[in-house]
């Protein structure tokens, strides 16, 4: 079991309450049964300092944001824009060492792709352990805005169960935490 791996889920919609909301929600819920404590933040409600804050209390984090325009929302992009990695002159690094799960959704397939972008910021500048594949949902996925098909909720569940596991590898392995961005 994973006991004392805590896991935040982050999401960054416009609006609280959506779809992306609800597929986080099937990842933490994955962590759960795997053992890991979890909370969930609504971006657009708690706001950005807020979240940074809490990623001191995490080991992992499920960033989870709607596609727009083939890339993830604009409120993602500002919390990791404003989210220190240690590097020129910046005193703290909280993502670094940690494990990340990202979960995006959109109105169709046709945009899964913004996954390799989130995974390679998270990974290459943050030097964050980055669980692969990400997770993309399109409206074929849920049965309303507030219920995963079955389908999805179980494959939610799984990527849930595996970044508790990941991060479980992660806390043992001084290597793993030590890892830090290169420039």
């Amino acid at each position: 079991m994973n006991d004392g791996v805590r896991v935040l889920g982050v999401v960054a919609g416009p609006e609280p309450g959506g779809r992306t909301a609800t597929a986080v929600a099937g990842v933490l819920a994955g962590a759960e049964k795997a053992g890991a404590t979890t909370s969930l933040l609504e971006l657009s409600e708690a706001g950005a300092d807020a979240v940074i804050a809490a990623f001191d209390d995490a080991d992992a984090v499920v960033f989870g944001s709607p596609v727009f325009r083939a890339t993830y929302s604009a409120l993602l992009k500002d919390l990791l824009e404003r989210t220190q990695r240690g590097k020129w002159g910046e005193s703290d690094a909280p993502l670094q060492g940690r494990v990340a799960a990202t979960v995006l959704t959109g109105a169709s397939g046709h945009h899964y792709l913004a996954l390799g972008h989130l995974r390679d910021v998270l990974a290459g500048f943050f030097a964050v352990q980055v669980l692969s594949p990400g997770l993309y949902l399109d409206h074929g996925g849920y049965a309303d805005r507030t219920t995963l098909t079955e389908q999805s909720a179980e494959l939610a569940a799984a990527h849930g169960a595996a970044l508790a596991d990941l991060t479980a590898a992660v806390r043992s392995s001084a290597a793993l935490q030590a890892i830090t961005p290169q420039i």
